[in-house]
């Protein structure tokens, strides 16, 4: 069994909680995800399956799309509604919306971000929620992340001494949006955490036909396997060439090819069918994955 699966995760299960599962479902141990999501957190998983697996590292390099809500008034310990709160800012007046699409504005592009404690970032061999549970706190590295798209998607709205909103990233690899509602917050004055998070795509899926664990086993009861997506939709971002009988050829024999691309890596096709991915090595593509 080979292909890439639209799996909508469900609150209260980790990431490779759903592997277990799907592994049990499909009879399969050849299983991998393509880009983590808290417990918390629902909406597109991608999930490679047999050949498929190879593919992993670049579904994870395409940008993700979310849609979520801001709570500005206090923060959490994990920076989202699943913490316990440490810090308290009541909103004691109504926000001025066009200060906070300023805010807003200035989060986006190349920026710099430190990881949650929360999180599986490694220091030193350990994860940082292992440091987190233990009652550590360790220095965590900077990393550069990109936000292409941040936008309010709501008017503010206001409860007691809180303010929420509604908004929609679409972002790098590697960026944690409890983190940027952290940072929005303290951009606008106030503690804030994410209080509710929907991945709506990744790796080229989408939610809107993404299937839950239950409609995957019901599908692989019934004998039917159309939620199996081939491997060419793993590429991600990579550039697409098409090679000619006798690039192909050498290709598969692992040799270099000359090609007029500049590109570090590239998706490498015969007809409409995936045959490797290619490394730059100097003036010439070498083969660093063949698949047929």
């Amino acid at each position: 069994m080979n292909g890439i699966i639209n799996l909508r995760k469900e609150a209260g299960m980790t990431s490779h909680d759903a592997v277990f599962k799907l592994r049990k479902i499909l009879g399969t141990k050849k299983i991998g995800h393509g880009g983590t999501l808290d417990p918390d957190v629902v909406g597109v998983l991608p999930i490679a399956v047999g050949k498929a697996t190879r593919m992993v590292e670049f579904m994870q390099d395409e940008g993700k799309v979310y849609e979520g809500e801001i709570t500005l008034g206090y923060s959490t310990t994990t920076e989202d509604a699943s913490g316990e709160v440490v810090a308290e800012t009541p909103v004691l007046s109504h926000l001025d919306e066009k200060l906070v699409d300023e805010a807003i504005a200035r989060l986006t592009g190349p920026i710099i971000q430190i990881p949650p404690m929360y999180s599986a970032v490694k220091v030193n061999g350990r994860k940082l929620y292992e440091y987190a549970r233990a009652g550590q706190e360790v220095e965590r590295p900077e990393r550069q992340v990109t936000i292409y798209q941040f936008d309010r998607t709501s008017p503010i709205s206001y409860e007691g001494h809180l303010a929420r909103f509604t908004f929609r990233v679409k972002c790098s690899k590697g960026t944690y949006i409890r983190t940027l509602s952290v940072d929005l917050g303290e951009k606008l004055g106030y503690a804030a955490h994410m209080s509710q998070l929907t991945r709506t795509s990744a790796a080229g899926l989408q939610l809107d036909v993404a299937l839950t664990l239950e409609e995957i086993a019901e599908k692989v009861e019934a004998g039917q396997l159309d939620f199996l997506y081939p491997l060419e939709i793993g590429t991600g971002d990579l550039i697409k060439v098409f090679l000619t009988q006798e690039e192909a050829t050498e290709v598969r024999f692992g040799r270099f090819i000359e090609l007029e691309q500049t590109e570090q890596e590239l998706a490498a096709f015969e007809d409409d069918k995936l045959l490797a991915i290619l490394e730059k090595r100097g003036d010439l593509y070498k083969p660093r994955k063949v698949f047929s």
